[in-house]
């Protein structure tokens, strides 16, 4: 496999935005059958689930309960090896631990005035709906991932959905990940077709307030269609990663991280920028060989990504290189320069950032602590990653004693006759009235 090596000073505004393309961002030709599908859900319930479950997942579940029953639990259980079981504490240890911190404190009162006073009283969100992909693997990271900052948060009700594999079970790690952070709920429904039921509800599944979690294009145009009823949390869609790297990177680190997000699936997005037109050449040649050396459908992903929304651009120096990123805004983003921490100063735009190269792509989407949902399409310009305050949601509260009432009077009726309330005003200038 060649991979091609771009200098960004030669590329034409065409070439450069196809480049900075997402795969995210072309849902068109999946809008219409993605409505129809909420359609159906929102009209046969249970039904369309059943039906959709066997048309798109292979899964029969007509005689079968979408909820997953506790004695599925504990065959999941049984059906993991000790070390995958280990792995999974000790990864929602970390998650758990980072997360911790994110934990607002009790109301804090401010003093605005004399007499006058104000805080933010925090209260985790009723329910959540926590979407966990499972089209090109099993993502039992995905389930910590959103599972600890809701139960941190304090969510009452926290319901799970994945589709189903053939036989009608849920990956035996998810299960028992959704067991060990609080999962309530977990149901046996994927696509556009769970994004539906946890926005309307059906007879099974009672529908929630919020949905979060990444998926693929019909889940990402599912949740555009139904943001104006229910909140769609962060943009979370197909994988993107890139690289800022200088000479003194190591091109067979540089391949091998480029290669984890590459091969989630032909819709990732994967970029190298670099300041080295010979370590852009060796990378390239890494990445090729390693490409070679996978099986299907992984080596399809990657061939597809390099050719369509992935490259490897040589820049003038680091400082362009940056502005590249920043404009780029990527999910993943890894700094190998001679001075990462330096670097990282010019970085504005992505929602993860890895200093150094002794910590790959995948390190941190599984087991470094802070949350591996994060926005992409670019959308790292505005949105940060999951967090317990996704679940959290806040109330100004606020007191004002007879003296502050006082003090208020006056600048409060002259703003309010500025903008033509009359009542406004009058609430404060009649009070005493009666």
């Amino acid at each position: 496999m060649t991979v091609p090596v771009h200098f960004w000073r030669d590329l034409s505004s065409s070439d450069r935005e196809r480049i900075f393309a997402r795969s995210e961002q072309d849902i068109a030709d999946v809008a219409s059958a993605v409505t129809q599908v909420l359609n159906e859900v929102k009209n046969r319930g249970d039904a369309a689930l059943r039906d959709f479950a066997l048309r798109f997942d292979g899964a029969d579940l007509h005689d079968k309960s979408l909820l997953v029953s506790p004695e599925e639990y504990k065959v999941a259980e049984n059906l993991l090896t000790e070390n995958v079981k280990e792995a999974l504490r000790y990864a929602i240890s970390n998650v758990k631990k980072f997360h911790q911190s994110q934990i607002p404190q009790t109301m804090a009162w401010v003093e605005v005035r004399p007499g006058l006073l104000a805080g933010e009283r925090p209260l985790p969100i009723d329910s959540v709906g926590l979407y966990v992909p499972r089209g090109r693997g099993s993502f039992p990271s995905m389930v910590y991932m959103q599972a600890i900052p809701a139960n941190m948060a304090g969510v009452k009700r926290i319901v799970m959905v994945s589709p189903p594999l053939p036989d009608g079970s849920i990956d035996p790690a998810c299960l028992y990940a959704a067991q060990l952070c609080g999962v309530h709920e977990f149901y046996k429904v994927g696509g556009a077709q769970a994004v539906g039921a946890l926005t309307f509800g059906t007879e099974s599944i009672a529908p929630v307030v919020k949905v979060t979690g990444p998926g693929s294009r019909w889940v990402a145009a599912a949740k555009r269609q139904v943001s104006h009823r229910i909140d769609v949390g962060l943009p979370a869609g197909p994988s993107e990663a890139a690289i800022l790297a200088d000479s003194s990177a190591f091109p067979w680190k540089l391949a091998l991280d480029l290669m984890v997000e590459a091969e989630h699936g032909s819709d990732s997005s994967v970029l190298l920028v670099t300041d080295s037109p010979e370590l852009a050449r060796q990378t390239a040649q890494y990445v090729g060989a390693l490409a070679e050396g996978l099986e299907e459908p992984r080596k399809t992903f990657v061939r597809d990504v390099f050719s369509g929304y992935g490259a490897i651009l040589v820049c003038s120096n680091i400082e362009e290189g940056a502005q590249i990123i920043n404009d780029f805004a990527p999910e993943h983003l890894s700094i190998q320069t001679r001075e990462p921490f330096t670097t990282l100063h010019l970085i504005r735009n992505a929602s993860e950032i890895l200093l150094g190269d002794n910590l790959p792509f995948s390190g941190a989407n599984y087991a470094a602590g802070p949350n591996a949902i994060l926005p992409t399409g670019g959308n790292a310009k505005t949105f940060g990653p999951l967090s317990v305050r996704d679940f959290i949601k806040f109330s100004s509260v606020i007191f004002a004693t007879g003296t502050a009432y006082d003090e208020l009077k006056s600048p409060v009726t002259v703003l309010s006759d500025y903008e033509g309330f009359k009542t406004h005003a009058d609430a404060f200038r009649k009070r005493g009235e009666h």
